[in-house]
């Protein structure tokens, strides 16, 4: 009984040490991985947002978050460029999506891609309303 015990016992620190292990891991990644050229703080911080809002593991954060990172400064040059009607903003923020949706899809759970659609979806219409809003 007791050796059943000892061996559940280890098993669950073994789990624990894994998860604590991952997550100092993923904290030390965003501590000490630079930032993307010309990546702003906002940027950075909507970015986490979306991965707390997925509800990401630590092991979907470490491969997820160099990916959106990554699309932040495309993002932001896409939405401050005054040459590019709404239309398309849009078309290229569309294809953006597109360019890393299969690697995406390989690591969020349906239901997480899904979710992180529908955001995508809702920003790219709010910053429509606003721009319509400062005309």
């Amino acid at each position: 009984m007791c050796e059943a015990h000892g061996a559940k016992h280890n098993a669950v620190m073994k789990k624990l040490f894994t998860l604590l292990t991952s997550a100092a891991c993923f904290l030390a990644f965003l501590s000490f991985a630079p930032a993307a050229p010309g990546q702003n703080p906002a940027a950075e911080e909507k970015v986490i947002a979306l991965a707390q809002q997925l509800k990401l593991t630590p092991q979907q954060e470490v491969e997820v978050l160099p990916i959106l990172k990554a699309e932040a400064p495309k993002f932001e040059a896409i939405k401050n460029d005054p040459s590019l009607s709404g239309m398309q903003k849009m078309k290229q923020l569309h294809a953006i999506h597109s360019e890393n949706a299969p690697q995406l899809q390989k690591i969020l759970s349906p239901a997480q891609y899904q979710q992180l659609q529908a955001i995508r979806e809702a920003d790219i219409k709010k910053a429509m309303a606003a721009k319509r809003a400062a005309r």
